[in-house]
């Protein structure tokens, strides 16, 4: 799946720990705050996930973009230290 990950680091020592752990995964740098990756497995996704949780703190922001995610296109976003998700169909609804 396609992922890209938008970081609002709130410390320097968040924001190259948060780049070193990325880059791991494989991403690329494509604009100042930007990381994408073309291919990534859903299992490296939640490692990926716990690995940013572990190197984050309370003022940092992190936004994951991922397609297709069991068909939808999902926006994670941790902030304070909680994770939401929002999930979108990837398919046009159809009118009656």
């Amino acid at each position: 799946m396609f992922v890209s990950v938008l970081i609002d680091p709130g410390s320097l020592d968040s924001a190259k720990m948060l780049a070193d752990i990325l880059s791991r995964y494989g991403f690329q740098k494509v604009q100042r705050s930007c990381w994408e990756i073309m291919k990534l497995a859903e299992s490296d996704l939640s490692a990926l996930k716990k690995d940013l949780d572990g190197a984050t703190d309370y003022y940092d922001t992190i936004r994951l973009y991922q397609f297709p995610l069991n068909g939808l296109f999902v926006i994670t976003e941790m902030k304070q230290k909680k994770w939401r998700k929002c999930q979108f169909s990837a398919a046009p609804r159809q009118k009656k």
